[in-house]
């Protein structure tokens, strides 16, 4: 699944090789991930500080529900409005579970730690940014494991 989204950033990139790119303020869009992680399929929204350090919020709904935040660096990459970054944050998940001793559902606060890197396009002629991602999540809290495997692609409209 990981090369399928690679392939899809790469084929977007390689179609639109004539647009040439140029840097937004605040993009909000989607996140999907086939990724079992806390924050997976998402709404994010990035917002740059500077001209290559940004944050962003997510907030994924569902079971279960969780809001994250990023701090991320921007680094220039070969081509025109292709950027690469790296940054670190942190999650709140709600998960939804039953307790056979209760006989009852039960909801569970996790937190933990994630790590982000990489690739971030911006359309010149379109107000849409790609960005293809690795996410991995510590989670520390109630359920302590690492997630490793949460790939993602988003899609913003930018302004």
């Amino acid at each position: 699944m990981k090369k399928s989204f690679f392939a899809l950033l790469l084929a977007c990139i390689a179609i639109c090789g004539s647009v040439n790119a140029q840097s937004y303020k605040t993009g909000l869009g989607v996140r999907l991930s086939p990724a079992d992680g806390y924050i997976n399929n998402a709404v994010t929204l990035k917002h740059f500080l500077n001209e290559n350090k940004a944050i962003e919020a997510l907030v994924s709904f569902g079971d279960p529900f969780s809001i994250g935040a990023l701090y991320e660096v921007h680094k220039p990459f070969a081509a025109e409005g292709l950027t690469w970054f790296y940054g670190a944050g942190a999650y709140l998940a709600f998960v939804k579970s039953y307790n056979p001793n209760t006989l009852k559902n039960e909801t569970d606060a996790n937190f933990g730690g994630q790590g982000v890197v990489g690739l971030d396009y911006k359309f010149s002629n379109l107000p849409l940014n790609l960005s293809l991602d690795w996410k991995p999540e510590l989670n520390l809290f109630n359920d302590i494991n690492f997630e490793a495997s949460t790939v993602g692609l988003s899609v913003r409209f930018t302004f």
